[in-house]
């Protein structure tokens, strides 16, 4: 049901202004409070608390919950369970989210109320609303919701405790505990729903992988080369791939034993990659077909670092650029095309100078444009395995470059595997 649907049938039951009750309505769905709560807390708000609706919740199996039901009750194991703090109206509340399984099925959760849930505990949940999220059915377990505990255990298909790899991992998952090494951190400042917030942010990693994190609370533990335990991180999505959030209900622990990270990375076809959404440490072959108008020698803002043109910053506006160098390349292999972006370290390999050399080149043409055009005499045409970050948005399919080196593989043979994987 649209927003303006629910807010009518409440302005009808409560015999005030529609738009009223609809701006109300909005505030609290866009801090995520499901729809069923967010109503019920402005019929408690204009003082009619009977809830709406009527009948008992049917009880359901969670194999069978769609995004269709309104409210259910199941029978379950509890699989995860960890805290959070969000923001609503102004205050933070501390909710409860993790994923609960029965033997037909397991489904996400979260609870708007203390019901001093753990991992491992079977309960019954009463009246637990149903609502989409990310085209999955999840359970709303709230002030309406009458949870049980259930003495008898329940066997489940399901592990119960949350631990996984990083390979693992998926953008969405809640109460996760991983065994990592920390390979990047950095500490950052940066403008947070308080002001200036301090947080640490970085890369980590297993023997199955790397990925992004941010650590909301910075945690003394957290340093490169150290291996940790990370228990109750939230997954989030991070420029199309999945970023492990530490935060300040997460427990973070020093391990004994070094976590050993796997030099490996996957090889995918440049199609096959952008159709995942997004890749954080894939390996792309293909030919450099252009480059890119912005690449070269480049000026950028020293507040954001964002790049200028003409002297303008589209967040600080006119400032004094910095000067740094940057490629932004096309690359295909026939099966998609990808822009892939080289730092100023990877842009200096290419262009077998250094930023002063490419300055002194500009200065000497008396056009900035004659790196840029170096660059593109040296890289076009020419076929290169790129290791990377591939991120995609409405504004198309970038790769961060962490490795640029031309590809040693025999033309004629991976011609012959691109035309049969086109054929297929």
């Amino acid at each position: 049901m649209e927003l303006d649907n629910h807010a009518e049938d409440l302005a009808s039951d409560l015999g005030i202004d529609k738009e009223e009750v609809k701006a109300d309505l909005q505030n609290l769905v866009e801090y995520s409070v499901p729809i069923d709560e967010a109503k019920q807390s402005l019929r408690r708000k204009y003082g009619d608390d009977t809830g709406g609706g009527g009948g008992t919740p049917s009880s359901k199996d969670i194999g069978n919950i769609t995004t269709d039901d309104g409210n259910v009750t199941v029978t379950a194991v509890v699989l995860t369970a960890g805290e959070r703090s969000i923001r609503y109206q102004g205050d933070d509340h501390v909710i409860v989210e993790g994923r609960l399984a029965d033997e037909t099925g397991a489904i996400d959760y979260t609870a708007w109320e203390d019901f001093g849930l753990s991992a491992g505990d079977a309960i019954t949940a009463g009246n637990a609303s149903v609502r989409e999220w990310d085209g999955e059915p999840e359970l709303n377990l709230g002030e309406s919701t009458s949870l049980s505990f259930v003495e008898e255990s329940l066997e489940v298909p399901f592990e119960i405790g949350g631990e996984a790899s990083i390979a693992d991992v998926e953008t969405g998952d809640r109460a996760v505990t991983v065994d990592v090494q920390i390979l990047e951190s950095e500490r950052r400042t940066i403008d947070g729903r308080d002001g200036e917030t301090e947080i640490l942010s970085g890369v980590l990693g297993d023997e199955s992988g790397r990925l992004p994190f941010t650590c909301w609370d910075p945690d003394p533990a957290i340093e490169p080369g150290v291996s940790v335990r990370i228990e109750n991180a939230y997954v989030r999505e991070f420029r199309g791939v999945p970023e492990v959030n530490v935060s300040e209900f997460s427990v973070v622990s020093t391990l004994e034993t070094d976590v050993e990270v796997g030099t490996d990375t996957t090889t995918m076809g440049v199609g096959e990659a952008v159709a995942t959404g997004g890749v954080y440490d894939v390996e792309l072959v293909g030919n450099v077909l252009a480059v890119r108008d912005g690449s070269g020698l480049i000026q950028r803002c020293p507040e954001c670092n964002r790049v200028v043109q003409k002297g303008q910053c589209r967040t600080h506006g006119s400032v004094e650029g910095v000067d740094d160098l940057r490629v932004k390349a096309i690359l295909d292999d026939g099966t998609g095309a990808v822009t892939v972006i080289l730092d100023d370290e990877l842009t200096e390999q290419v262009y077998e100078g250094t930023l002063e050399d490419a300055l002194e080149q500009a200065r000497e043409a008396m056009d900035q444009e004659v790196v840029a055009d170096t660059i593109r005499e040296k890289i076009v045409g020419r076929e290169y395995s790129i290791r990377g970050h591939l991120s995609v948005d409405e504004y198309g399919a970038n790769l961060d470059a962490e490795r640029f080196e031309e590809s040693d593989a025999d033309p004629a043979t991976r011609a012959t595997d691109v035309l049969a994987e086109v054929r297929a």
